[in-house]
């Protein structure tokens, strides 16, 4: 055991402990304070701290730290300080409560040396995620929250399967890299895959997240894909099936936040086609590759997480998120419009933005490793960013024609933690050299190269372009887009009703043989058991011929002894039968 006892995830459940027994100033204060203190602990652990020891016969290890875990560690907590802030305002416990046990849980991910753990962490993340969407307190958003808790609940199985089938074949626990692709190691990505929300198990995502409350989407924006990223990172590396289903992502995820309506739900869309760079990056699985995908990540969080800010925002000062019910909005809520532009210049790759400097070390990847196809996919993936979250979303939110909407800016806390994620998409796309510094292999890319900067310009002017040649067909109408969440929402009834319909059948029948038939043939034998045989006897043609009408009942020239003997020795065979039926 090296390093200190004290793992990031506690610092988290501590804070959350404390919470319940403050208020006012102290509250806030509190959860401030929580994520900084993460961050110096984090900062703080040396590349080799560990923390094990042995639970039955396996090596159990909570805490694993390496230049991987903490570049995913910084990232979160700086993540759930700007969250944190934008939630400031906020008066009820609920939501910080669950946001602090949900941080802490994805930072217990990241940390995990076991699968033991990680699996612990991992059902944490799910359960206090699932408040964040309840606590909205719409029909809505319980009926999300009800299916997105259900299907995390059989990813998790999925996982936990393949994590005991994994432990049975190696008789490890440790987290690494998994080359066999045995049945375990394909339920264990299965797992990981539901998280990063790929295709086809994906629809959890854009049905639950935009039914979060204004605040609770900006934490759920930011942890649950990206903790599935890191897993995804440190088991399977170079797979490259995880490089076509990452292509297929961005394709997915564009197409989906083109046709949509609802501004949050073009954001969910997003998070699918921004996790397919990072998946695909995994796929590639070299130096280049991992690079690319842990410093896209980080960037991802931070522009991702002031979209959603500034959706949340207009959602708090209108009550509305249809892109057809809103627009004209940059009047009354200039500062708003401004970090939306920044977090969709950013989205969108533009030079002096954060996504130039990292999402280019990806498509860099692939042309080093000569995938043609999956360049230009990528490519092509680029340049419908820059249609749904560059310029679609914030152009019918806060530049279409003006609905006459009474809006401002919101809360101060919430103007600050804008403005503060907008500095961080400036600042990592003008500087990434600190961001360089602290990713798992030394970095050898120079983003901004003129072919770099001319390449990217010209794909977003003329994507730009495209957007407003075709804006007629772009605008939105009073749409529903159909999602693979389609096959277990209607699906899951369609199976009720069968089970339920079967159930109902098999319970008449049993009501009649056990209810009704039994209970009176047996009392009718239980009384007369050698006049029921011989009235079966006499029902059946031969028994007919041979007896006549006049024949007095012979149960009155049997002794009575012999009935008994008869109804002993038949609750005799039943009491046998009953006893082999259930031992």
């Amino acid at each position: 055991m090296t390093g200190s006892l004290l793992i990031p995830a506690f610092v988290f459940f501590i804070g959350a402990l404390v919470l319940l027994a403050v208020r006012g100033k102290a509250k806030q204060i509190l959860i401030l304070a929580v994520p900084i203190i993460g961050f110096l602990y984090i900062a703080r652990l040396n590349p080799d701290a560990t923390i094990a020891f042995h639970f039955l016969q396996y090596e159990l290890n909570p805490l694993h730290v390496d230049k991987l875990s903490k570049v995913f560690g910084y990232i979160f907590c700086i993540a759930a300080f700007g969250s944190f802030l934008f939630a400031l305002h906020i008066e009820g416990k609920l939501e910080h409560l669950a946001a602090l046990v949900y941080v802490g849980s994805a930072l217990g991910v990241v940390f995990a040396g076991d699968f033991f753990t990680l699996y612990i962490f991992w059902e944490f993340m799910a359960v206090s995620s699932v408040m964040l969407i309840w606590a909205r307190k719409t029909k809505r958003s319980l009926d999300a929250g009800f299916r997105y808790i259900l299907v995390h609940i059989v990813g998790g199985l999925v996982l936990l399967a393949g994590i005991l089938l994994h432990v049975h074949e190696t008789g490890s626990l440790a987290v690494g890299r998994i080359e066999s692709q045995s049945i375990s190691s394909w339920l264990i990505l299965i797992g990981f895959m539901l998280n990063a929300a790929v295709p086809p198990l994906s629809a959890w995502l854009s049905d639950a997240y935009p039914e979060g409350t204004a605040t609770g989407s900006v934490f759920l924006s930011a942890f649950t894909t990206k903790t599935a990223v890191y897993t995804m990172i440190r088991v399977f590396p170079g797979w490259e099936i995880l490089i076509w289903l990452g292509a297929l992502m961005t394709i997915y995820g564009i197409i989906y936040a083109i046709m949509e309506n609802d501004s949050r739900k073009i954001l969910a869309y997003s998070i699918i086609n921004q996790v397919g760079f990072m998946v695909c990056g995994i796929g590639i699985g070299t130096t280049m590759a991992i690079n690319g995908t842990a410093a896209h990540a980080f960037a991802h969080i931070i522009y991702k997480g002031l979209l959603w800010m500034s959706a949340g925002s207009v959602l708090y000062m209108t009550g509305k998120t249809k892109c057809t019910d809103l627009g004209g909005l940059y009047k009354t809520m200039p500062l708003t419009f401004i970090c939306c532009c920044i977090a969709a210049a950013s989205i969108s790759a533009f030079p002096l933005t954060s996504g130039f400097t990292t999402k280019t070390m990806i498509l860099h990847a692939a042309t080093h490793q000569h995938l043609t196809a999956i360049y230009f996919i990528l490519e092509a993936a680029s340049a419908g960013v820059l249609l749904h979250a560059g310029i679609k979303f914030p152009y019918f939110v806060f530049l279409a024609k003006d609905k006459g909407l009474k809006a401002s800016d919101p809360k101060p806390n919430m103007q600050w933690a804008m403005v503060f994620f907008a500095f961080l998409c400036i600042a990592i796309g003008v500087y990434p050299q600190p961001l360089y510094h602290i990713l798992p292999y030394p970095v050898e890319y120079q983003a901004y190269t003129g072919l770099h900067v001319v390449r990217m310009m010209q794909l977003l002017f003329f994507s730009g372009l495209a957007f407003f040649v075709l804006i007629r067909i772009l605008k939105r109408t009073e749409t529903i887009t159909l999602d693979t969440d389609w096959i277990y929402r209607k699906g899951s009834r369609l199976v009720v009703s069968l089970v339920t319909g079967i159930a109902a059948a098999i319970a008449r029948v049993c009501n009649y043989i056990f209810i009704q038939f039994l209970p009176r043939h047996l009392a009718a034998f239980g009384r007369r058991p050698i006049g029921s045989f011989m009235d079966v006897y006499r029902r059946t043609g031969e028994g007919k011929a041979h007896t006549s009408t006049t024949e007095p009942e012979l149960v009155t020239t049997i002794p009575a002894g012999v009935s008994v003997l008869f109804a002993i020795g038949f609750l005799f065979v039943l009491a046998f039968a009953f006893t082999m039926l259930f031992k």
